[in-house]
């Protein structure tokens, strides 16, 4: 074996699953839960479709990681956007980074396909822990009235 293929190329197990996590969110945006195959997420990620099993057990435990990191982004996007500003002020800024984050359309594929996929229940409840994170978080951060919450999501899912 030479010194070119043993060090320099190899991925931690985490670093795998990075590379993975984003082979799948790239496939399941185009296609979904159910049209994404594993073989597809596998050769994106340049590895084994035996070995994708070994660092997600399931399709759907790629998929729900998928989703949870999606709104992780969002989150700490609202996060970085808004630090230190209240009121408009924060719910502008986190609106102009959600509409940066968007503007890579798998992004906003993605978004979509997790939320056309929650007939299964397990989907379901992680796209509602997600949403419920970002929801809290956006009422403390810009310390507005529930109202004004609601108005600022309904308007984001318009976009």
């Amino acid at each position: 074996m030479s010194s070119a293929t043993s060090t320099p190329g190899r991925q931690t197990a985490e670093e795998r699953r990075e590379t993975v996590l984003e082979a799948a969110r790239a496939e399941f945006a185009v296609t979904g839960y159910h049209g994404t195959s594993t073989d597809a997420i596998a050769e994106r990620a340049g590895i084994s479709q035996p070995y994708l099993f070994r660092l997600y057990r399931t399709k759907k435990e790629l998929f729900l990681a998928c989703i949870e990191r999606g709104f992780g982004v969002t989150l700490e996007g609202f996060k970085q956007a808004s630090e230190g500003l209240r009121g408009e002020k924060a719910l502008e800024a986190m609106g102009e980074a959600y509409m940066a984050l968007l503007s890579d359309r798998k992004k906003l594929l993605a978004q979509m396909q997790s939320y056309a996929a929650c007939d299964d229940p397990e989907v379901r409840a992680a796209v509602r822990r997600g949403f419920r994170d970002l929801y809290s978080f956006v009422e403390a951060r810009a310390a507005v009235s529930p109202v004004r919450v609601s108005q600022f999501f309904a308007k984001g899912m318009l976009i």
